[in-house]
């Protein structure tokens, strides 16, 4: 192992590079464009074998994308934001046709207003459309995560994309030190990839993505959620082994100090070091608190989220994304499913939208809400504990008579 210093997109980068893909199609978008940059320096380098085409959108990225892979090569391309939301249509294809695309996305705000700036409006947008997502929380996990996204993707089960998440700037533009397997090492554990199921062949044709009668349109559908049946089973498997190797633990779920709690926040991303750290401080003040990490959102980890909350009593889902039109953020919808018949009090934080600090004081806040809601006082389902008191003043204008 060696000890290198990456921020997140070079990590993103390094993780493709040890994973040998055939075929490049990335788009740059902010904060996500030094990936794109970086692979097309690889490629002219000589340090990635592949072919590197330079597409005029997110959606062409994609497109090229799944009629490579469908060729039999392992591919990469990378989005964030707008860019992602370009790609919808085929994102929807690449699950649908159960390529095993692993794509880093950048987490950076939905229009409008117009932001460069992080939250998890890009990806909640997607969480439906059959994609695996994890979302990392150091700039080691980006590199982690997506060596072992290849393994749960690609495998027979499974045949599912991953969407590797983690937070523009926060995470995107922070250099951390990574422990990075060798070529080798790296290699051994990936392995080639090996194309199952649909394919593309001049040789042996067949019909893809071809308009489907209703009669098998819900079996299509079913063999879907059976392949994320399975990537729950498969993604504990390649963790266990990851671990072994390597020596990091991976999990769908990270709890920390939950054993006895009585107050805990649910967590996603960058946010969830300093989670920890105000865990720690309310911990030597005599207050229960603890934090659950969710790495693995889809699919949802609801058992292990159950087993891990059910007896705190009172619980804050931390939702970096707005939700609008909806009753609670999509985390927070998520977790209160997963803790149904519990007698768990859940509550809804939305904050950090367009990249706005989730602060110590912010967690203190929130710990300090939940501490007096386990005391009786009531507390409101929903709460956006970072907006501003003047919020309705904003972008108010007379009309001329």
């Amino acid at each position: 192992m060696a000890v290198k210093m990456f921020d997140g997109n070079g990590a993103a980068v390094e993780a493709i590079r040890l994973a040998r893909p055939g075929v490049i199609a990335a788009y740059p978008i902010t904060p996500q464009s030094s990936i794109a940059e970086h692979l097309a320096d690889c490629v002219a380098e000589g340090k990635i074998d592949a072919e590197y085409v330079r597409v005029e959108s997110e959606h062409s990225a994609m497109s090229v994308s799944i009629g490579a892979c469908l060729t039999g090569v392992r591919v990469a391309t990378a989005t964030a934001s707008v860019g992602l939301a370009l790609m919808h249509e085929v994102c929807g294809v690449t699950a649908g046709c159960r390529v095993p695309i692993v794509m880093p996305v950048v987490n950076r705000s939905l229009v409008a207003p117009w932001s460069l700036w992080c939250d998890h409006s890009d990806t909640m947008a997607e969480r439906d459309t059959g994609w695996l997502q994890f979302y990392a929380s150091t700039v080691q996990e980006i590199l982690d995560l997506q060596l072992c996204a290849y393994r749960i993707s690609e495998h027979e089960d499974v045949l599912t994309p991953s969407m590797v998440c983690f937070d523009g700037f926060y995470l995107s533009h922070s250099m951390q030190r990574v422990d990075t397997p060798s070529d080798e090492e790296a290699w051994d554990f990936v392995g080639p990839y090996v194309r199952k199921n649909m394919y593309l062949d001049p040789k042996d044709v067949m019909f893809i993505n071809d308009l489907c009668p209703t009669v098998e349109h819900t079996e299509m559908k079913y063999q879907q959620k059976v392949g994320f049946d399975k990537a729950a089973g498969v993604a504990k498997d390649v963790f266990a082994e990851y671990e072994k190797r390597f020596g990091r633990k991976l999990s769908a779920v990270e709890s920390y100090r939950l054993e006895d709690a009585e107050v805990a926040v649910v967590t996603i991303g960058s946010m969830s070091g300093t989670g920890k750290y105000v865990v720690n401080q309310l911990r030597e003040k005599g207050i229960k608190a603890g934090l659950l990490r969710i790495c693995m959102f889809r699919p949802f980890p609801a058992e292990e989220i159950r087993e891990a909350l059910q007896n705190v009593k009172v619980i804050g889902v931390m939702d970096r994304s707005s939700g609008l039109g909806a009753f609670q953020g999509p985390v927070c919808s998520e977790v209160k499913a997963a803790l149904l018949g519990t007698s768990c009090q859940v509550y809804d934080f939305i904050g950090g939208i367009a990249g706005r600090d989730i602060s110590d004081g912010s967690f203190r806040k929130i710990f300090g809400m939940l501490t007096d809601a386990a005391a009786g006082k009531e507390l409101a389902g929903t709460t956006w504990f970072d907006v501003r008191e003047d919020a309705m003043n904003l972008r108010e204008v007379e009309m001329p008579c």
